[in-house]
């Protein structure tokens, strides 16, 4: 039944040319050019992201601004900005940096073996999206959704199947992009204590694995630049000062704001990058611009 389908179809095909041939002295239409890349952000499609879910960790190769995002690990958030305010993060090492994938901190002991004296933290592999979840749709997989909530990129099961589902909500996840923080572990999935990462590339194999808390918005460049090694020679680099935002003096205090992926900008990029990339489209390829005064 399918050989015979598809040649009828064929046939058909065949017996038509004629027809869709452009008349004669016709010139056949031209080409639809693909969507230019937005050019600069208007005032309307910028957003400030809450104070209190900003790090701003100063390092002794620049200055580094990330985003927390509590919707999708609040309990992570939570241990992160605690630590950051009592000084604990404040002079540790960047001891164990790896090329093409990322760069880990966040350890008293400087070394991956210790922590702090808080209890370690249950994951946050997964969270739960609902209709009211603010995620900005980038491309629906029929099956699956990948969209951003806030800068995290983050992919879903279909919003079909939130219906189906005794509390309406539907698992999500976040995606391992370059900038994304995740939070380190060991062996035991609830073991993470204060020790993080920032993505130095895109790792899509930590994805569902290890907890994803916020992502760098500015800054990128610094996780880069950082010394690599395991660990990395002496002297390591090092998160010399680590500050929520809102917790510095109004006077100091960076000016911060980041594209809104509610925008009409996010959305011309959105199909920019979906018509240059084609069948390799992915989250991880689109921008997220950001300005800090």
């Amino acid at each position: 039944m399918i050989r015979t389908a598809f040649v009828a179809a064929a046939i058909l095909a065949m017996a038509a040319p004629a027809a869709a041939a452009p008349a004669k002295g016709k010139a056949a239409p031209a080409p639809v050019a693909p969507p230019a890349a937005p050019g600069d952000p208007k005032a309307s499609d910028w957003r400030t992201p809450n104070p209190e879910d900003v790090l701003v960790i100063d390092t002794s190769k620049g200055r580094i601004f990330v985003e927390m995002v509590p919707e999708v690990a609040p309990a992570h958030v939570a241990r992160v900005r605690e630590v950051a305010r009592s000084g604990v993060y404040d002079g540790r090492k960047f001891f164990r940096v790896i090329d093409q994938f990322m760069a880990q901190t966040g350890d008293p002991a400087d070394n991956g073996t210790g922590g702090t004296d808080k209890p370690d933290l249950a994951q946050e592999f997964l969270f739960r999206r609902g209709p009211q979840t603010p995620m900005v749709l980038a491309a629906d997989q029929a099956v699956s959704q990948v969209g951003f909530l806030k800068s995290l990129p983050v992919m879903s099961q279909s919003a079909m199947l939130m219906a189906m589902t005794a509390d309406g909500k539907i698992s999500a996840w976040p995606l391992y992009c370059p900038g994304v923080a995740g939070m380190a572990r060991g062996e035991d999935e609830n073991s993470a204590n204060s020790q993080f990462f920032f993505m130095r590339q895109a790792y899509p194999s930590l994805e569902k694995r290890y907890t994803a808390w916020g992502r760098v918005i500015a800054g990128l460049e610094t996780v880069r630049a950082i010394k690599v090694g395991e660990p990395p020679a002496d002297p390591q680099d090092t998160m010399d000062k680590v500050r929520v935002l809102a917790d510095i003096p109004a006077a100091e205090r960076p000016s911060v704001r980041v594209i809104d992926p509610n925008s009409a900008w996010f959305k011309a990029e959105i199909e920019s990058v979906r018509a240059a990339k084609g069948a390799d489209f992915t989250a991880c390829a689109i921008r997220i611009p950001s300005e800090v005064k």
